[in-house]
């Protein structure tokens, strides 16, 4: 395992050729030691199980790594053709159960995982052919090509660890011992947890852009707040600790328990933490692929319900406050414990970065300042729940790692564990999981007086996606019309009397239109490329409200609350399944649909003719193809020779209207003639963009 060790890269120094060697060691490092992690399945077709039942098959994990390189590398213009188009679609989204996820099997044919592994290695001869031939200019940054080569590495990094999760919660008989590295050896009882004073101050967080490390969206920005003092424990809470809260009651007595986690509690009917095992009076351990006497001097791996409860628990039997630390407080026990981050390392100082073997260890091993295990052995949850700082941007080629999880649902884990290697051994790094799951994640308490400070991001504010908010949504507050509110009025008149049930939006957008559409027809599929658009249209299907900002002038904003019960769209809302997808490669099970509707999509598209020329498959004979567009043709975003019109040809002058009747002539006849809709979008109260756009309705021969 020590061959495959490697620290993340620094993207800022050193000469062209040099860093180029270094990507590729780290590279192939990355790539291998995932792989030898499914070495621990005892079969391939345990490939085809499921560690979690709210988590793909463990073969949608080996080949998704790879695909992710393949659709980043595309989407960034890196290359100009894909590999699998299939394998793309089907290995392409799924890790957190986010609403736009689908995990049912029916829905997938899982190739062989022989062929996965041949896609693997197609996948890795294209990368290493671009590390070794793409033009590299020093420093690495956001705009660089390389930078997304760098976020293919430390994706796959993630997966190394989110994967041993999953392969740790497959059946014992499913797995094989000691083929991924060796596991600590050190057990014993639990020492006695004590209280250290933790001096409190102002902390800053965030990054700059400058900052040498790759990283992830939500690391950048700028937060400061004033941290009170505290005491925290010496020790992460072992095993040996968090059997007293067991042996107490502490499942069985509702009044510890937050209202979330004794809902989990009483649905899962558990007992002790899930890694655990019991046998009359004996304890063991489930480890990745094998299971141990319990290590009572081990750290105890609970998810956050759990590690609350034991802290409401523990501020019962004391009379003292205690919970688990925020953000900023874990920010100021690494102050005080001297950590230095990975730049600053000869050796790990802990169990982290996989240098001190494949599970966790004593708590009491690797001391830090004053404290042990700060960061390392296993991850540690906060009460805060993730969300961007100050001056947040999404990276325009990965806009849904983050902002899915702002949602008040993802609390934060801090400190890493042994088995976090890359951007996740760093300080800065900010990864969260919805509280009821589990990582190698446990917790150190701390006891302070003080209230919880939690950054409230409650309103949306990616311009791109409150622009579009204001488009569908700003009607209410401004009594302008809205675009998607008259589209479905015209759609509906138009197409009266035809047999219409089933519809398909390829644009969603923030929502409006397929809302719109549920009050008239019976199912309504509305897909969107982004995770950034989509999530407001689920949050209004959820919780029937949604809140966003808009720029009024200058710095001033304004704050809208969208309710959807106030537009009288709630009634019709649960017959619409909003997902992401990309529409260029779309899964074949969105087929059958009585209505498609591409509103400003063409000129979104890298290739608009590739898309006419296959949308037939979705419509049934005698259905309809709506199209809305400004045929606003820029060639960075479609090449020129996919353009469907908008250019001359011998001297004239071609249409995209005459593209378009080309393309879909001989499988649809124009219903009717073109005709103009005007889209205003509304950019700050006295700025607005106007355009106008063609319709055409098409019905299929």
């Amino acid at each position: 395992m020590k061959e495959l060790i490697a620290n993340t890269i620094n993207l800022r120094n050193g000469a062209p050729e040099d860093k180029r060697k270094e990507i590729r060691d780290y590279f192939l490092k990355t790539w291998t030691v995932h792989e030898k992690l499914y070495s621990q399945l005892k079969s391939d077709e345990i490939f085809y199980h499921r560690g979690d039942p709210l988590r793909h098959i463990i073969l949608f994990y080996l080949g998704h790594t790879a695909v992710f390189f393949v659709n980043k590398l595309y989407l960034g213009k890196i290359i100009d053709k894909r590999i699998n188009p299939k394998f793309e679609s089907t290995f392409a989204i799924g890790v957190d159960e986010m609403s736009w996820d689908d995990l049912n099997n029916n829905h997938y044919e899982w190739p062989p995982v022989s062929e996965v592994r041949k896609y693997r290695d197609d996948a890795k001869s294209a990368i290493l052919n671009l590390i070794d031939t793409l033009p590299l200019e020093m420093p690495i940054n956001w705009d660089n090509p390389f930078w997304i080569i760098m976020m293919g590495i430390e994706h796959e990094r993630i997966h190394l660890e989110t994967s041993s999760v999953l392969i740790r919660q497959l059946p014992l008989d499913e797995v094989v011992p000691n083929r991924f590295g060796e596991i600590c050896k050190e057990h014993g009882e639990a020492p006695q947890n004590e209280l250290i004073d933790v001096a409190g101050g102002l902390i800053k967080l965030g990054k700059e852009h400058d900052h040498p490390f790759y990283g992830w969206d939500n690391e950048y920005g700028s937060y400061t707040e004033d941290v009170a003092d505290f005491k925290a424990a010496k020790y992460l809470t072992s095993n040996g600790e968090f059997l007293q809260f067991i042996n107490d009651g502490g499942y069985q007595n509702q009044k510890y328990w937050t209202e979330e986690g004794w809902s989990w509690r009483t649905f899962k009917k558990a007992e002790m933490p899930l890694f655990w095992r019991k046998n009359g009076d004996n304890f063991k351990l489930r480890l990745v692929a094998e299971e141990i006497d319990m290590p009572w001097n081990w750290p105890v791996e609970v998810n956050y319900l759990e590690a609350k409860a034991f802290c409401n628990w523990k501020t019962e039997k004391t009379g003292h406050t205690y919970r688990l630390p925020s953000e900023a407080e874990w920010y100021k026990l690494h102050q005080s414990a001297g950590l230095k981050d990975v730049m600053a390392w000869d050796k790990a100082p802990g169990n982290i970065n996989l240098e001190n073997g494949t599970s966790p260890c004593p708590v009491d091993k690797f001391k830090q300042g004053d404290f042990y295990d700060v960061i390392g052995n296993v991850w540690q949850w906060t009460e805060t729940p993730i969300t961007g700082y100050p001056g947040f941007k999404v990276h325009p080629l990965y806009d849904d790692f983050s902002t899915p999880t702002f949602d008040g649902k993802h609390n934060m884990i801090k400190g890493g564990s042994w088995i976090s290697t890359g951007n996740e051994a760093t300080i800065h790094s900010r990864y969260a999981f919805r509280r009821h799951f589990y990582q190698h994640a446990g917790f150190r308490y701390i006891q302070t007086e003080a209230p919880l400070n939690i950054q409230s991001a409650d309103y949306e504010t990616d311009a791109e996606v409150t622009l579009s908010c204001e488009k569908n949504w700003g009607d209410i507050h401004t009594n302008s019309k809205s675009f998607d509110k008259q589209l479905a009025d015209v759609l509906v008149d138009k197409l009266k009397g035809e047999s219409i049930k089933r519809v398909l939006d390829l644009n969603a957008d923030t929502g409006r239109l397929a809302f719109e559409l549920a009050k008239h027809y019976d199912e309504i599929t509305a897909l969107d490329f982004t995770a950034r658009m989509i999530r407001m249209p689920i949050q209004l299907q959820e919780q029937g409200y949604m809140r966003y900002t808009i720029k009024d002038e200058g710095e001033i904003m304004l704050f809208r609350d969208v309710v959807l019960s106030d537009y009288g769209l709630d009634e019709g809302k649960d017959k619409i399944l909003f997902m992401q997808a990309d529409p260029m490669n779309i899964r074949p099970k969105y087929t059958g649909y009585d209505l498609v509707v591409a509103s400003n999509l063409l000129e979104e598209l890298s290739d608009p003719k590739l898309f006419l020329s296959h949308i037939d498959e979705r419509i049934n004979d005698g259905g309809h193809l709506v199209i809305l567009s400004a045929y606003d043709w820029t060639a960075s975003k479609t090449p020129r020779d996919k353009w469907i019109g908008g250019y001359k040809e011998d001297g004239e002058p071609v249409t995209s209207f005459d593209g378009l009747n080309g393309i879909l002539g001989d499988k649809f006849e124009l219903s009717g003639e073109p005709f103009d809709m005007p889209l205003s979008i509304r950019k700050s109260s006295r700025v607005t963009e106007n355009k106008v756009l063609e319709a055409t309705i098409w019905k299929k021969k």
